[in-house]
């Protein structure tokens, strides 16, 4: 037990701190923001980004993944904030984390295996243009000096780590955050900094149990968002974990994830703070810097709280452009430049899938319809290829009055059509054999197929016997099939 303590927590102490504080700086101006998109006090999006880091670093699955506040979560909250006020949120973020832990108890975390390749490289994407778009406000009518500093800053980002001996000591982004601030500093330049985002809290967070009546009422009001934010967060953390996964060529459990998640959203609604989950840039910022362990995740919440609230001075001063150079090598390092040109090799369906995630998230700002939106299209696709992939075949024997068929293939919803379609219903044999040995039927609508071929030969005065089921299409086949009971198929046809 000691052992596995130290793997998971200590094996790596010096890169984890220190990608730890750089995490930290990049988490607050992101916080605030979600914060007003929520309509909302900034502290209640930098509680919850502190108590979100440190208690998934302890509950969840995927060392070295950063959760917060995020800003499709905050989307969510936005009506519910002005229709009912912050104690309504704070309601609505404790029932989405018991939500994620219920989704995280019945393992529909497993449901992340029918995601595709092709819809994560679209939601990667997408989502690394989605974090370069939110930095061009930060770009938009300001002085020369900003792009300066931001050009500088990736200079240093890029360049650091070429540097002997010191280049390997230090995270390049930590690195352009202290030089640029220190040539902001020392030149007396007049640019947006941390303390021009919002006022950061004097305080630290303090138990605080949601203010609302417990009705059937408060429930019915907050039950819909809390549905939504926890379907959304537990997407997002499962792409991210996925993500991350490939990163660092280990593997973690979705459905410990999903209740991890649900514990700190449940202890953060009771610290003061909104609902959040993973956040793809800040966990690759992570693990870019050298984070692995949990030690990073827990270390990066830690230090959140003791600079927003005790060193609140000195981070007042950093400027933002020192801030937006460390996304923007996060949004060059997230997009995958390989699929551009992978496009021309991939098929049609598989390029579609990919641009439409990519589209849908962009033009929505939420991750969550971008990957839906996939997974239909991927769904779409499937299914008409499987028609051709599970080809259904027939061996037709006669001999003499008996002729039997000897279906070959998969029968389901996408091939029953071409089942019906093998048999010529034209002068049939007085007995036919269907041979379904080499043949499985998966749902009703291939039971409803089988109906149809009997009866068909039946209206034309032949007998039919099926014979060869294994046992799975024998059990639905018999559960729900009408060509062998009389009785049900009166009724269907009293029921029309």
């Amino acid at each position: 037990m000691l052992r596995s303590f130290k793997s998971a927590w200590l094996s790596n102490p010096k890169n984890d701190l220190l990608s730890g504080v750089v995490v930290a700086l990049a988490l607050i101006p992101e916080a605030i923001a979600f914060s007003i998109i929520a309509g909302v006090d900034p502290k209640v999006g930098l509680y919850a980004s502190f108590c979100i880091c440190v208690v998934t670093a302890i509950t969840g699955a995927r060392a070295g993944m950063i959760s917060a506040a995020t800003g499709a979560m905050a989307l969510l909250m936005v009506t519910l904030v002005k229709d009912y006020g912050l104690e309504y949120l704070l309601a609505a973020s404790l029932l989405t984390g018991v939500l994620q832990i219920a989704i995280g108890q019945l393992k529909l975390g497993n449901l992340m295996r029918f995601v595709s390749k092709s819809i994560v490289t679209g939601f990667v994407n997408a989502l690394a243009i989605l974090i370069f778009m939110a930095q061009l406000p930060e770009l938009t009518n300001v002085t020369w000096h900003v792009y300066a500093l931001t050009a500088g800053g990736l200079g240093v980002i890029y360049l650091f780590p070429y540097l002997p001996k010191i280049g390997k000591l230090l995270p390049s982004p930590l690195v352009c955050i202290l030089i640029i601030t220190a040539l902001s500093l020392s030149l007396g330049l007049d640019v947006r900094t941390v303390g021009d985002m919002g006022d950061l809290p004097d305080s630290l967070p303090v138990f605080l149990w949601p203010d609302v009546p417990l009705t059937m009422e408060t429930f019915r009001i907050i039950l819909p968002y809390s549905l939504a934010l926890a379907m959304v967060g537990i997407l997002e953390s499962l792409m991210t974990a996925t993500i991350v996964d490939d990163l660092t060529d280990t593997d973690s459990d979705r459905n410990k994830e999903c209740k991890g998640q649900g514990i700190a959203n449940i202890i953060a609604a009771l610290m003061g703070g909104m609902a959040g989950c993973a956040m793809i840039g800040q966990s690759i910022i992570n693990i870019k810097s050298g984070g692995r362990t949990r030690l990073s995740t827990f270390s990066a919440g830690v230090f959140l709280l003791i600079m927003v609230v005790f060193l609140d001075s000195w981070l007042k001063m950093i400027p933002m452009a020192a801030l937006v150079a460390v996304m923007m090598m996060v949004a060059i390092g997230t997009f995958s430049w390989r699929s551009l040109v992978e496009l021309k090799d991939h098929s049609l369906s598989t390029n579609i899938i990919m641009i439409s995630t990519v589209v849908a998230v962009v033009f929505t700002h939420n991750l969550a319809i971008g990957v839906i939106t996939g997974v239909i299209l991927a769904s779409v696709f499937y299914t008409n290829n499987s028609r051709t992939i599970m080809r259904i075949t027939d061996d037709v024997i006669k001999e003499g009055k008996h002729t039997t068929h000897r279906v070959h293939g998969q029968v389901f919803f996408a091939s029953s059509d071409q089942f019906v379609q093998l048999f010529n219903y034209d002068d049939p044999a007085e007995l036919i054999s269907i041979d379904l040995t080499d043949a499985h039927f998966w749902d009703i609508t291939a039971v409803a197929a089988l109906d149809k071929v009997v009866l068909k030969y039946r209206k034309k005065g032949a007998e039919v016997e099926i014979i060869g089921m294994n046992e799975a299409s024998s059990t639905i086949i018999g559960k729900f099939a009408v060509y062998d009971k009389p009785e049900k198929r009166l009724k269907m046809v009293e029921g029309h």
